[in-house]
């Protein structure tokens, strides 16, 4: 994988790929961030070097919404193919078949909010500010906000956050289950979550993906059709290498033990 792109930063450890958001220092999201986040989504999904992956905008902000001078005189159908790119870019991140964990410094506003809701997990330092502002320039959340946070945290929470336009602390997210931890101090965030990450990048990779898209499409559906989801994922699991080690390392050692190969 080239992984070249200018709005970008990837690195790639030990299977953990960390990417930075590169305009700073706010990282506004534009037209061209949101492509280059929708490239690089299907290339860290195609990358069998790339096990776990962590999202950030650097150690002062992670994205303070989407890029207002863009927007501020579009027409509506210039501003149908900017929505229509952001939300399929987030949808892509959303899917990435990995683990993917937000590690939020400073403002992550608006696109900021919706890029870090489209991750599996978000963790912020007690600095970050959060929140869909949107409301306050006469519009409402277009890259997932409506339809990812009343997931998250429940339509009631979401309505008060959209609503307001309020931008809530680390804390505040935490205790609604928008943020799943919070760091402080001089401990950084980043670290943080690459330290989470790597503990996944070591796991049955096969099994993450499809407990994944499991979760992911079964909130989409009825639990029938989640079930018939499930059952897919579940038999897939029977096709990789992990699963004879898991299976046959359990029986002669015991649980936990296993050493996944990633296929």
């Amino acid at each position: 994988m080239s992984y070249d792109y200018d709005l970008l930063i990837v690195e790639i450890k030990e299977g953990v790929a960390t990417v930075t958001l590169n305009r700073p220092p706010l990282n506004p999201l534009n037209a061209d961030l949101f492509s280059q986040i929708g490239r690089c989504a299907d290339e860290l999904a195609a990358d069998d070097q790339v096990r776990a992956v962590v999202i950030t905008g650097g150690e002062k902000n992670f994205a303070a919404g989407a890029d207002i001078k863009e927007m501020a005189e579009a027409s509506a159908v210039e501003i149908t193919k900017f929505n229509v790119l952001a939300q399929e870019s987030f949808s892509k991140v959303e899917n990435i078949p990995k683990p993917v964990i937000a590690a939020i410094n400073g403002f992550a506003l608006g696109g900021g909010c919706e890029l870090a809701a489209s991750c599996d997990w978000r963790y912020a330092h007690e600095n970050a500010k959060i929140g869909q502002p949107e409301i306050l320039l006469g519009i409402i959340p277009g890259a997932g906000g409506t339809q990812r946070l009343p997931r998250l945290i429940g339509p009631a929470r979401a309505k008060e956050m959209i609503y307001s336009g309020r931008f809530y602390s680390a804390q505040e997210c935490l205790e609604m289950g928008l943020v799943q931890k919070v760091v402080s101090g001089e401990e950084s965030v980043i670290e943080y979550a690459r330290k989470v990450a790597a503990k996944y990048a070591t796991g049955p990779a096969v099994a993450l993906a499809m407990a994944k898209r499991a979760i992911n499409k079964g909130m989409e559906c009825s639990i029938a059709e989640g079930l018939v989801i499930e059952s897919q994922g579940f038999t897939i699991c029977f096709a990789s290498e992990d699963q004879k080690i898991g299976m046959r390392t359990f029986l002669a050692e015991g649980p936990g033990k296993a050493k996944f190969v990633g296929r």
